[in-house]
């Protein structure tokens, strides 16, 4: 079936993407998965290439362009080859959508440019220790000085995804507690710049999957942010959260029927070499319907994503819709990747073969950014059950 979601454009920015992880990923990769990060020079290439770029406004140095297909063929590129780009990921998903809908023009002028370039890597830190996916649980705290001119944070933040590296974190925190109507009040965001004294980055997180992208703890004891680091409101931080959240859990849902398409291709080169009783792994049947069944799931994941992907550049992606698709692209990948694993045999089981790394790093996608659980919870709510 022919796709209609990309232009000559993206066609030429993929190319670009290919070329790019050929000469700077591929090479090092190994040693990035070893170090448990990609290096954070990394990410001032990614800078250099434009990538981040992309969807900002072109008077703060970027492309101006107000489409996610980028970031979608940059999620079937990494995957093809078996790599991902670290902690880039959420720098440009889970950063700058909150940059464009709460920074006042005097803060997009101070973060915007450093962002583009690479020399202000962004993170998100919501999730605290015991809190899991209730965000309306936190306790981290963030009190304004007497004379008004800062807020004094307190607390600690856990499963941050770019922690390590990260310049400038969105931290959720309480300003105010919460109603007994409203336990979701209260909740407010800040810019806060990782040198700020009294920041510190706890452990490393050692992870089964995405191995190259650097998690971390979090810890603010009596962090001074200026109240010029305030993004939007006070006490209305938890409704911002939900308005970036079809956008971020379509990411996963492109993500992970990108990585299902890749694990076919994986499992169909592999199969055509590998020779057992004298023939090739693929001339038997039973690899070709296993194969067969898996292509077929795909097709179904990339037209949900593709369809997706333009509801979200429309801006009419809803949040039941955002769900069911990140519940059905996900669910398909678990059961492609695993398949396509099980066609490697043994060597499936070897970090040194793509399938395995892409076996681990796919295991998240059904716990992060809602686990599959809350999806049918979101899915069953707007059918009215």
């Amino acid at each position: 079936m022919r796709r209609s979601v990309f232009d000559e454009d993206h066609e030429a920015f993929r190319k670009t993407i290919r070329a790019f992880i050929e000469a700077e990923v591929v090479p090092v990769y190994d040693e990035w998965f070893a170090a448990g990060q990609a290096p954070r020079d990394f990410y001032y290439k990614l800078g250099e290439l434009g990538v981040f770029g992309i969807r900002v406004p072109e008077e703060y140095g970027g492309a101006g362009i107000e489409s996610h297909k980028y970031e979608a063929v940059m999620y079937e590129e990494t995957s093809r080859a078996g790599v991902n780009f670290g902690g880039s990921g959420v720098h440009v998903l889970l950063g700058l959508p909150y940059i464009e809908m709460l920074a006042t023009d005097e803060q997009k002028q101070r973060f915007l440019p450093k962002f583009v370039s690479g020399e202000e890597m962004w993170a998100l830190a919501m999730t605290e220790p015991g809190t899991g996916s209730d965000v309306a649980g936190m306790k981290t705290s963030a009190k304004l000085s007497e004379d008004g001119t800062h807020y004094v944070l307190n607390g600690a933040k856990t499963f941050i995804t770019g922690g390590v590296h990260a310049d400038r974190v969105i931290v959720c925190a309480r300003t105010a507690a919460p109603r007994e109507d409203d336990r979701r009040f209260g909740i407010s965001l800040f810019a806060v710049d990782t040198k700020s004294e009294g920041y510190s980055v706890g452990r490393k997180l050692d992870k089964l999957g995405l191995k190259t992208s650097d998690t971390a703890e979090l810890a603010f004891v009596d962090v001074k942010v200026p109240v010029e680091d305030l993004l939007g409101e006070e006490n209305k931080g938890f409704g911002y959260l939900g308005k970036n959240l079809a956008s971020e859990r379509w990411g996963i849902a492109f993500g992970a029927y990108a990585q299902a398409k890749a694990a076919v291709r994986f499992a169909q080169s592999y199969v055509q070499d590998r020779t057992v009783f004298g023939k090739t792994v693929a001339s038997f049947q039973n690899t070709k319907f296993e194969l067969a069944a898996c292509q077929a799931e795909v097709d179904a994941a990339e037209a949900v994503a593709d369809r997706a992907l333009e509801a979200l550049d429309a801006g009419e992606l809803t949040p039941a819709e955002a769900a069911s698709a990140k519940l059905f692209c996900t669910e398909v990948a678990h059961r492609v990747i695993d398949r396509c694993l099980q066609l490697h045999g043994g060597y499936g089981f070897m970090n040194e073969y793509p399938i395995a790394r892409l076996y681990a790093d796919n295991r998240v996608n059904r716990i992060y950014g809602g686990t599959s659980e809350v999806m049918k919870m979101i899915i069953a709510k707007d059918m009215g059950l």
